[in-house]
């Protein structure tokens, strides 16, 4: 039947139009009149050619069963639904087949030639009307069938329209959350900063980034959002305006004089009483706060459910630091602690998330904390050079292209400073 759009199913008819073939007059009209009886639509021609015809025009494409004569002049009833069969129709018919033959061998040829059905001359009208029920079941179905279809296709082209569109405003935020962190490789007073961003998606739940405290004091942050996706991200971006680098009254660990910080202990009781009372979430995160001092090499950090820093040496040998503590925005009240280490001319601090220790290989095998110690003791000179070859490191052993979760990294290389000592405010 011909359509008005390409993808949409054939309308309902109110009656089921059948098609009566035969060269007979009086057949025909015994036919018709049964059928008629049974609230069909009957159309009759007297020979196949004229029914052949009639179905290839506008006017017979609406036809939803055929019921054909076998013996006739011409193209006989197998010939004709065989040609039948050909047409390119949009819809299915139901074909019944009319002969006296009661040879197996014969039916056979019939269905070979796609008749559904047959009905034996001399007529039965019973098991005529028995047959035709059959068919218009037969049909009803595949119209049903048809009609599900396109609410599948419907509903599957519009899935893929939101999909589409879902990942544009996902390709947008990875933009938006990639630009919350400050320049990935910075330089203080012969020290120098790298920091690692690689989400498992278009968006991810990590965050590092750092920002300034005085003019030989930074402060460095390493976070990993519980979960995966919008609302981790969200909360990133959140997170990251909390320790903006632009603003000291934006920024968290700044005292209301805008120059002196809390504590980083403090800082992350702050950020836990924050997400018990402002955030209506169930979504926790680990972090790492860090103060460094870039001319004595004192780092003084809290770290709060987050993985072990790691200290390497410049005699490559790898320290495990902090003393581990709650995650933030779990439970109220949580007490954090401090923990200070000193970094010698040559040392390295690195902090990151559990998506380096526990990046899996090919067999499932996590690198774990002994793995990323091995990697940290063989880094190159530079921390950009040292958290490039970390990351082909774990992308080496995990053997594909994409992670299972986010990675992220901060790798802060301490270097001789020629300024005078100075300690963090009080907190």
């Amino acid at each position: 039947m011909i359509r008005s759009e390409p993808d949409m199913p054939p309308p309902a008819q109110d009656r089921l139009r059948v098609l009566i073939v035969d060269d007979s007059e009086s057949q025909r009209q015994l036919l018709a009149c049964v059928l008629c009886r049974m609230d069909l639509d009957v159309t009759m021609v007297a020979d196949a050619a004229q029914a052949l015809f009639l179905c290839m025009t506008d006017e017979g494409a609406d036809i939803g069963m055929v019921l054909s004569d076998w013996q006739m002049p011409g193209m006989d009833g197998p010939d004709f639904c065989r040609a039948f069969r050909q047409l390119a129709r949009d819809d299915y018919a139901y074909f019944i087949l009319m002969t006296s033959e009661t040879d197996r061998s014969k039916k056979a040829i019939g269905l070979e030639a796609g008749a559904d059905d047959f009905v034996t001359r001399p007529l039965d009208l019973t098991e005529l009307r028995a047959r035709i029920n059959t068919g218009r079941r037969i049909l009803d179905m595949q119209e049903a069938l048809l009609h599900r279809n396109h609410e599948v296709h419907t509903t599957l082209r519009d899935l893929t329209t939101l999909h589409d569109a879902m990942d544009r405003d996902l390709a947008e935020a990875r933009k938006l959350q990639m630009a919350f962190i400050p320049d990935r490789n910075h330089h203080f007073q012969g020290s120098d900063l790298s920091l690692r961003l690689v989400t498992s998606g278009q968006i991810g739940g990590d965050l590092v980034g750092y920002f300034p405290i005085s003019d030989t004091r930074i402060g460095l942050y390493s976070i990993d959002v519980s979960g995966h996706g919008v609302a981790s991200a969200l909360l990133t971006g959140r997170l990251a305006a909390l320790f903006s680098w632009n603003s000291r009254r934006a920024n968290i660990a700044f005292r209301s004089n805008g120059r002196d910080v809390y504590n980083p202990e403090v800082v992350m009781e702050r950020l836990n009483s924050f997400m018990l009372s402002e955030m209506e979430s169930d979504i926790y995160f680990t972090a790492v706060l860090a103060y460094v001092d870039t001319v004595t090499g004192q780092v003084v950090f809290c770290q709060a459910g987050h993985p072990h820093p790691l200290i390497r040496r410049a005699d490559s040998t790898v320290e495990q630091v902090g003393d581990g503590g709650p995650p933030v925005g779990l439970l109220p009240g949580l007490a954090f602690d401090c923990t200070t280490v000193q970094l010698n001319p040559g040392d390295a601090f690195l902090t990151y998330s559990d998506g380096l220790t526990e990046c899996a290989d090919t067999w499932g095998d996590m690198l774990e904390e002994e793995g990323l110690m091995n990697l940290l003791s063989a880094i190159p000179d530079g921390a950009e050079a040292a958290v490039d070859s970390i990351e082909a490191a774990l992308r080496n052993h995990s053997g594909i292209n994409d992670f299972e979760d986010d990675i992220s990294m901060l790798l802060f290389r301490y270097e001789t400073a020629s300024a005078s000592k100075r300690g963090l405010a009080a907190g």
